[in-house]
């Protein structure tokens, strides 16, 4: 199980330190969430604050965009080179579109899916995905109670994507603890976000690494 810590759940008056110790601690990917105030009720951060965050980091970008307008955020962050970006398919009109930007920026694309999306409206995308998010929570803050249901939803996705592209792989962010983690590398999943559990904790490489299944 790959862990990407939000830093959402971080101290933003040490992000520096707060960064280092999620890097330090044996994290697979930094986990940053960009809200506009539109798609989701919440505003975090900009392009000045993740370029401070990728001078720090020693780990790979997870950007993960919960915006309207995802061209004009794409072209924020992509000289940054993250890793991944992933939009919304509740955001997007042109998903191919922002799919194959990602490809030509040399950027892994990845689809997000709300709590009550279903999986089946991105069956004809998958094959072109290098990751599908799927949230547990609904979007726009950190700390909220995982929702169960979502288990099942991840199986149904694991399902279609063993069938149309087995490399991709499948995230879950939201609620994620050790308390859960097993459940959750049952479902299929390859990748947590997880916020207020590693940030929260007394021990953060030994929260990072509970998850590490």
């Amino acid at each position: 199980m790959l862990v990407a810590p939000s830093i959402l759940s971080a101290d933003f008056g040490k992000l520096n330190e707060d960064i280092i110790k999620i890097c330090d601690g044996g994290c697979d990917l930094i986990h940053v969430d960009v809200m506009d105030g539109h798609f989701v009720p919440n505003m975090t951060i900009g392009p000045v604050v993740v370029n401070a965050v990728a001078k720090i980091a020693t780990k790979p970008l997870d950007i993960h965009l919960m915006v309207e307008d995802n061209n004009f955020f794409i072209d924020l962050f992509a000289h940054l080179k993250p890793e991944y970006i992933s939009f919304h398919i509740e955001s997007e009109k042109h998903p191919h579109r922002i799919i194959q930007k990602l490809r030509s920026l040399g950027i892994k694309p990845a689809i997000v899916l709300n709590p009550h999306t279903n999986p089946e409206s991105i069956e004809y995308l998958i094959e072109d995905l290098d990751m599908v998010l799927l949230m547990s929570v609904n979007p726009g803050f950190g700390g909220q109670k995982f929702i169960e249901s979502v288990v099942e939803k991840t199986k149904q996705l694991k399902e279609m994507i063993n069938k149309r592209n087995p490399a991709c792989l499948i995230q879950i962010d939201g609620g994620v603890s050790n308390k859960n983690i097993q459940e959750l590398k049952d479902a299929g999943v390859d990748v947590v976000v997880a916020g207020s559990y590693v940030y929260g904790s007394d021990d953060i490489p030994a929260a990072i690494k509970s998850l590490q299944i």
